[in-house]
């Protein structure tokens, strides 16, 4: 998979569509750059947590961790040189990096962000919908189906790309010849 932004990208997934019309709170511009992070207002933030608690964030990004790891080791494997080394390598990486990778720090990211872009009202609204079986039955059913749409897309995309490819290279010969001299010294 790709880095936890993903997880924090499939959370956000869930959101699309589902927010009250109510206008978005502006935070107030920081004075300075050392200022930090302005401060949230208590009662949002605890709603925000509720909110992320609610839809099981924490238990994504854990299961998004875990998705990413399987997918990293036969990168990695393949990255880098053969060798008795590289499997016990790879194997204490991933252990080291899954010692480092707390599902909390996903929640601890996502509050500014979601007081960010999201009204108490529009929290408030988001909490409520998540409550009701259609919500939990969309918390349930989204991470799957972003997955198929991956998958799909993913197909979709490789099929353009080798009907481009194709059509390209029979529009200009001179680049189908250059490309098979290219390939043959790679293939010997």
């Amino acid at each position: 998979m790709r880095p936890c932004a993903v997880a924090a990208f499939l959370y956000l997934a869930l959101m699309p569509g589902l927010a009250q019309s109510a206008p978005k709170a502006q935070q107030p511009a920081s004075s300075s750059p050392s200022a930090g992070p302005a401060k949230i207002d208590p009662a949002k933030e605890a709603d925000i947590r509720r909110l992320l608690d609610l839809t099981g964030v924490k238990a994504l990004g854990t299961q998004m961790m875990g998705e990413m790891m399987d997918n990293v080791k036969p990168l990695l494997s393949n990255s880098l040189p053969p060798g008795d080394y590289r499997d016990k390598l790879i194997d204490l990486f991933i252990a080291r990096f899954r010692s480092k990778a707390d599902p909390q720090h996903l929640v601890e990211m996502a509050v500014p962000i979601y007081d960010k872009h999201f009204s108490h009202e529009e929290i408030k609204g988001l909490i409520q919908f998540y409550q009701t079986p259609l919500g939990q039955k969309t918390i349930h059913e989204l991470p799957t189906v972003v997955t198929e749409m991956q998958q799909e897309g993913k197909q979709w995309g490789e099929g353009i790309g080798r009907d481009s490819m194709r059509e390209v290279l029979a529009e200009h010969p001179d680049l189908a010849q250059a490309l098979e001299a290219a390939a043959k010294p790679a293939q010997h």
